[in-house]
């Protein structure tokens, strides 16, 4: 196995793009493996951060007509974006789908999706094997048990596919908060779909706005 290590292993805005697949009616009706709401929680929170770094996302569906519409929380982060629907399970076997992520230009491909087991290790595995670097955001995805959650990210690791959370994601496309460009964009982020950290902030900004009482004008 080749070593993920370096500074050049570290994900970048301007080398990367998004695949979400199938994040369906149909498949949160079987999740099993993570709370349903943090799983729509957590891919819409990877969606927006995708578009505060500009990171050209495909959105795609299987079979739309039975198994649901994309989650609004996803499409509306982009209202003007088609949704490619797919007959293939894999979605690296689906034409359109590859030829929108090679046209833009990028290596380092992320995917996210519902099944993790199916629809997220299929073409995980197989884009690996095409020499993609590709990483799976694992808390932006989920399986119809954790049993086949957690062997599926073994069978991905064991085929070279870099596993990460989408917080842990958004920081490394951050890098540095002195990046003022995206680091109150992200901050945004952060408010709505990470709550812990967003309340603590919000927290702070009020300790920091209130007056102390009994302190001298």
């Amino acid at each position: 196995m080749t070593f993920r290590n370096g500074l050049d292993s570290l994900l970048r805005p301007e080398d990367s793009v998004l695949v979400l697949i199938d994040h369906q009616p149909y498949q949160l009706s079987n999740l099993n493996s993570h709370d349903p709401h943090m799983a729509v929680n957590n891919a819409a929170g990877l969606a927006k951060a995708a578009k505060v770094f500009g990171v050209p996302t495909i959105l795609t569906s299987v079979v739309e007509d039975r198994g649901g519409k994309i989650f609004p929380q996803i499409t509306n982060v982009f209202p003007d974006q088609e949704v490619i629907d797919r007959t293939f399970i894999n979605t690296w076997e689906d034409k359109k789908v590859v030829d929108a992520v090679k046209a833009t230009g990028r290596k380092q491909l992320i995917i996210a999706g519902l099944w993790t087991e199916i629809c997220v290790a299929m073409p995980a595995i197989q884009a690996a094997g095409e020499g993609w670097d590709v990483t799976v955001v694992t808390d932006a995805s989920g399986a119809t048990s954790v049993e086949a959650h957690e062997v599926a990210i073994q069978r991905m690791a064991a085929a070279g596919v870099n596993l990460m959370t989408w917080l842990a994601l958004a920081s490394e496309w951050q890098r540095d908060w002195a990046r003022s460009e995206t680091a109150v964009a992200l901050n945004d982020v952060v408010i709505q779909h990470a709550a812990g950290s967003g309340i603590a902030y919000l927290w702070e900004q009020q300790l920091l706005n209130t007056p102390v009482p009994g302190a001298a004008g």
